[in-house]
């Protein structure tokens, strides 16, 4: 992230509600993911305009996001990649997380 990347958090309303939420990170629910990439969708998320090859997405686990980054690397997003474990991961090592 401090080399221009985007945090995109995948995980649902629900758990971001009860978790919390990244801060810095995007929330686009995975359901939507792609669309919300894609500049040439007609649906591209403003936030996400600029920095489509520059993402690194997280859901709950790590195992949803993976898989989203693959699909995005088929879509041309090569450099897309995740975080492993996931939101758990990430709170596990005492990272940033806004309740």
């Amino acid at each position: 992230m401090h080399e221009g990347s985007l945090l995109v958090d995948t995980r649902d309303a629900e758990l971001r509600s009860r978790d919390g939420a990244i801060p810095g990170s995007v929330h686009i629910p995975l359901s939507v993911l792609e669309w919300r990439v894609d500049p040439t969708s007609g649906d591209q998320s403003p936030a996400l305009a600029g920095h489509e090859d520059k993402l690194i997405l997280i859901c709950n686990e790590g195992y949803s996001s993976s898989l989203a980054a693959v699909r995005l690397h088929d879509l041309g997003f090569a450099n897309t990649t995740d975080v492993i474990g996931g939101f758990v991961a990430w709170a596990a090592a005492h990272l940033p997380v806004e309740r």
